[in-house]
C-alpha cells in the first residue's frame, strides 16, 4: 500500500502497520516522518528499538531476521528499522526483504513487531524488484520527492505557521517567502534550520505583530545555503527563468561543479529540441517525438510550450553557440566569446532562457 506524506495522522488514527518502507532524497522529510512514526509506536508500548544499517556485500542479513523472532525479557514489543544508505540490499538482502515483508503480511501475524525500512530514492528499475515489490505488497510504502522551487515559498509559510510566525499579507509577504526560497533552495535540511533560527531571533510574545515577520528580518538573517545541481538548472533554462538561471550558474561555479558537466547539460537539452522539432517536422506528433527521444516528466511539459515558438534559424543557432562552448570549457578560444568558461555558459543559458521565454521568435 503506497502513503503520501501528507496523510500521516489520518494513517495513525487507523492505527499502526507491521512494516513501512520509506523512500525519497530528502532526508529532513524523512526523518520526521521516521521520528513521528516512532512516536506513535512509543505510545503503544514499542519499548526497544533496533538499528541495523546494511553496508557492504557481506551483511550478515541472518541477524536482522532472528531480531525479528526475539524479544528482550524487557520489552514486549519492538521497533527494528533496517537503513539501506546504497538503495541496493544485494542478493542476500532482497531474499530476507521477501521474507520479512511476508511475515509482516500475515493475517493474525506476529504484531509485536514493527519493521521500519529506509531508503534512498530509488530509480525506476529499483522499484520494480520482487524486493521492493514484497514491501509494497505486504506493507505501508511512503516516497519523499524534492519539494521544488515553485512549492517552496508556500513550504517555508507553512513551517512558519507551525511556530506561530507569518509573513506579511499581500506583495510584501511574496517577496519576503520568495526571497528565502531563493536562499534556501535545494537544501531543505538547512531551511529548516533557518526556519528554527527565525523563531529564536523574532520570538512571538502577546501582541500579534510580533508574529508578523518583515524582508528586512528575512534579510537579515536567513543565510544564503542554496543548493543546485545541473538538472535543476536544465529546467530553470527551459522554463525562461533568466534571474534564477544566473543565480544557479554563481552557486554551481561556487560549489565548484565541473564546467563541462553543465555544458553538458545545456548543449543536450538543445540537441534534444533539435532532434524533437526535426520529427515533428517529418510528420511525428509531439507526444510520439519526445518519447523517442526520451523527454518525459518535467521537461516533457517545458518542451511542449516552447517547441512552437522556437524557429529552425534560431535552434540553428543554439546548436553553434553550444559547439563554440564546448570548445572554451576544453581550453580552446573562441573569437567573439568570453575565454572564461562560466562567462561563455552564462551567455549559452541567456541565449537559451531568451528563446525559451520568447514568443513566436523566428
Amino acid at each position: 500500500m503506497q502513503l503520501a506524506p501528507n496523510q500521516l495522522q489520518q494513517h495513525l488514527q487507523r492505527g499502526l502497520k507491521p512494516l513501512y518502507t520509506l523512500h525519497g532524497d530528502e532526508p529532513l522529510l524523512v526523518q520526521e516522518f521516521a521520528d513521528a512514526l516512532r512516536a506513535a509506536a512509543r505510545e503503544q508500548g514499542y519499548t526497544e528499538r533496533t538499528v541495523h544499517t546494511v553496508a557492504g556485500a557481506h551483511f550478515d542479513w541472518s541477524e536482522v531476521l532472528a531480531s525479528g523472532g526475539s524479544l528482550s525479557l524487557f520489552a514486549d514489543k519492538q521497533i527494528i528499522e533496517i537503513r539501506i544508505p546504497s538503495g541496493k540490499p544485494g542478493k542476500d538482502g532482497s531474499v530476507a526483504l521477501q521474507q520479512i515483508a511476508e511475515r509482516a503480511g500475515k493475517e493474525g501475524g506476529d504484531d509485536s513487531t514493527l519493521t521500519l525500512v529506509l531508503l534512498p530514492r530509488l530509480d525506476s528499475m529499483t522499484t520494480k524488484g520482487a524486493w521492493f515489490g514484497a514491501l509494497e505488497s505486504f506493507g505501508t510504502t511512503v516516497k519523499f520527492d524534492p519539494i521544488e522551487r515553485r512549492s517552496l515559498p508556500a513550504w517555508i509559510a507553512q513551517r512558519l505557521q507551525q511556530q506561530g510566525q507569518r509573513v506579511a499579507a499581500g506583495e510584501e509577504g511574496q517577496r519576503t517567502l520568495q526571497f528565502f526560497a531563493d536562499r534556501v533552495e535545494g537544501n531543505l535540511l538547512a531551511a529548516h534550520q533557518e526556519i528554527q533560527k527565525l523563531g529564536l531571533l523574532y520570538p512571538t510574545g502577546a501582541d500579534d505583530a510580533s508574529a508578523v515577520l518583515s524582508l528586512a528580518q528575512v534579510e537579515n538573517a536567513v543565510l544564503n545555503v542554496a543548493r543546485y545541481d545541473v538538472f535543476k538548472l536544465s529546467e530553470a533554462v527551459l522554463g525562461g527563468q533568466a534571474l534564477r538561471v544566473q543565480r544557479m550558474l554563481d552557486g554551481l561555479q561556487s560549489e565548484g561543479e565541473s564546467e563541462v558537466l553543465v555544458h553538458w547539460a545545456l548543449a543536450e537539452d538543445i540537441r534534444s529540441m533539435k532532434r524533437v522539432k526535426d520529427a515533428i517536422q517529418a510528420g511525428r506528433p509531439m507526444p510520439m517525438a519526445l518519447r523517442e527521444n526520451r523527454v518525459w516528466g518535467v521537461k516533457e511539459k517545458l518542451f511542449e510550450r516552447v517547441l512552437p515558438q522556437i524557429g529552425d534559424t534560431s535552434l540553428s543557432n543554439l546548436l553553434h553557440a553550444a559547439h563554440k562552448v564546448d570548445g572554451i570549457v576544453k581550453g580552446l578560444k573562441q573569437p567573439d566569446w568570453p575565454q572564461d568558461g562560466w562567462q561563455a555558459l552564462h551567455r549559452l543559458a541567456n541565449m537559451v532562457c531568451e528563446q525559451c521565454a520568447a514568443k513566436g521568435r523566428p
